[in-house]
């Protein structure tokens, strides 16, 4: 084992890793009866399609379950595990598509490794779950409602962040009422100022988080947050300029995990630069909410982030184009159906330019129905996120 890996001390109860295939290929046969990571592992043969209880995962620290791309049913079969348990699972599957990876691990598994299973994969899958499913905690409040929306930015300075975080409050008063809660990080490393313009001063930031590691867990992710009067839970990015490698795939992607565990529903401001990290995001993503203008140069950048979306196989998801800050003058130069037309797909919600009560909002941190309830800002708001409510199965 790795030098990590002998480091790790095992937990008292020490729950296998139960371990879902078809055979016993390549080094499966040798991990029997022994512990990979501190867990024991217990193998279960059956075929690719054939049901697994749910109930089986409940005594397992994590399972890994065999996928095969050419069998929907099997694909099927691992999303309804996932939605079903709070279990971390693991797919493993024969020379996996990218877009079978992707679908994967969207639909919420921890890891997608190839098989036949080698120790060297199996381990490095589980040492970034070791520290966090010893003691994981049990949400009744958020079990069955996690959810991950993203916001990107089809240029920068087009009041994405206002924007987001004007929803996110909103979502977050309904989620509260409901007796759930919800969670803004805010992943823009270098220029992030979503917690400011919510009116919080946070102590900590996501610096603090990264500076933690592998020892990230729900507890140290809390205390990180700062709670907003709406009940927004806030993670605010770095207060330096922070350069975007700061963050891997890895490390993004646990700290998504564990926020959907911990809080249930979760926004998330990524940078307007592109990242491995924040392309591995999007694919986790229930909805991704696209901000742009109806300028020309606004829409030629959006429409090349949608072509990028496309060429790593993204283009599938729930994308909600929104555009931002829209004119009501009718001597406009290009209305929303040019816009649809430049982009090759619907506009979802136009939100008014209204730059004086948005700006109010801001500098006092509350929703913009405080500074003008019935105004048509106001109003384009509350349309966006009846929109997310109803992807979100809740009652607006």
């Amino acid at each position: 084992m790795n030098q990590m890996t002998n480091n790790f001390r095992p937990t008292v109860r020490e729950a296998p890793v139960k371990l879902f295939l078809s055979g016993a290929d390549g080094d499966t046969a040798d991990l029997i009866g022994t512990q990979v990571c501190g867990w024991p592992l217990e193998l279960n043969v059956l075929p690719v399609t054939e049901w697994i209880d749910g109930s089986e995962l409940d005594s397992a620290s994590c399972a890994l379950v065999q996928v095969d791309a050419d069998a929907p049913a099997s694909i099927k079969r691992f999303e309804r595990l996932v939605a079903g348990t709070q279990t971390p699972l693991i797919a493993a599957s024969f020379e996996p598509p990218l877009a079978l990876v992707r679908a994967l691990l969207r639909a919420g598994a921890h890891d997608v490794v190839p098989l036949p299973l080698q120790i060297a994969e199996l381990e490095a899958s589980l040492a970034s779950l070791r520290e966090r499913v010893a003691d994981r905690p049990q949400e009744p409040g958020n079990a069955g409602r996690r959810k991950l929306i993203i916001f990107i930015k089809g240029e920068g300075g087009i009041g994405a962040t206002a924007l987001m975080s004007q929803v996110a409050i909103r979502v977050a008063q309904r989620e509260k009422a409901a007796g759930r809660e919800s969670c803004l990080l805010d992943l823009d490393v270098q220029f992030g100022d979503a917690a400011f313009q919510l009116g919080l001063q946070p102590a900590l930031t996501l610096s603090d988080l990264l500076d933690v590691g592998s020892r990230l867990d729900g507890a140290l992710l809390r205390s990180t947050t700062a709670l907003h009067s709406s009940g927004l839970s806030v993670v605010a990015a770095p207060r330096e300029i922070t350069p975007l490698d700061v963050l891997s795939s890895d490390q993004s992607l646990a700290l998504i995990d564990t926020a959907m565990r911990e809080f249930g529903t979760v926004f998330v401001d990524l940078p307007h630069n592109w990242t491995n990290w924040s392309l591995s995001l999007l694919a986790r993503a229930d909805v991704i909410v696209l901000l742009t203008q109806v300028r020309i140069a606004s829409l030629n950048r959006a429409r090349r982030q949608l072509d990028l979306l496309q060429s790593q196989d993204l283009d599938g998801l729930d994308i909600r184009v929104v555009v931002n800050r829209a004119e009501k003058s009718m001597f406009k130069s290009i209305n929303v159906k040019d816009a649809e037309r430049v982009l090759g797909r619907p506009i979802a919600h136009t939100v008014v330019n209204d730059p004086e009560t948005m700006d109010a909002a801001i500098e006092h941190g509350v929703p913009v129905s405080e500074i003008r309830r019935k105004g048509p800002l106001a109003r384009d708001l509350d349309s966006v996120t009846a929109g997310l409510l109803e992807t979100l199965a809740v009652e607006a």
